[in-house]
């Protein structure tokens, strides 16, 4: 989250508040098209709230050369939705696990999540996206990978 000087701030509920809450302006700022400029690309003049500096790292410009990016990520996923859609229904796999949610889709990819820290096994199957790097044939903590099975 951004952080907005309490001068700058337009959050009603900041105001409301006396200042105590700080309502959604961090939450609000323009994205980043590009890593320079007033409004790092989201018009010709400065945004109506200020960009954090920290976000000229994050611009469109700056992630679409970087095949690890989150935007690369999202068009993969894109990319791949549109090939692997298929029926609305889905069938939920045990995991053994409590931190490790898992279920199959129709057309045969499956959605394997890992909320805990400890990696989960993965078994034959053909990773086709995730969303951190993987851990040899294990799905590290805090990730989730969409596979099929090889």
């Amino acid at each position: 989250m951004a952080e907005i000087p309490a001068d700058q701030r337009q959050d009603p509920a900041f105001f409301r508040s006396g200042g105590e809450q700080i309502g959604r302006d961090g939450c609000r700022v323009p994205l980043p098209w590009t890593g320079t400029g007033r409004s790092y690309g989201f018009g010709s003049g400065p945004a109506h709230l200020p960009q954090p500096a920290w976000f000229a790292g994050l611009a469109v410009e700056v992630q679409d050369q970087d095949p690890d990016s989150t935007l690369a990520l999202y068009r993969d996923a894109l990319r791949l939705r549109r090939e692997l859609q298929s029926e609305e229904s889905l069938t939920w796999l045990d995991t053994g696990r409590d931190d490790v949610l898992a279920f199959r889709r129709p057309n045969g990819w499956t959605c394997i999540s890992n909320f805990g820290s400890e990696p989960y096994p993965l078994t034959g199957e053909q990773v086709l996206l995730a969303s951190a790097p993987l851990a040899g044939d294990a799905l590290p903590g805090a990730t989730t990978v969409w596979t099929r099975a090889a």
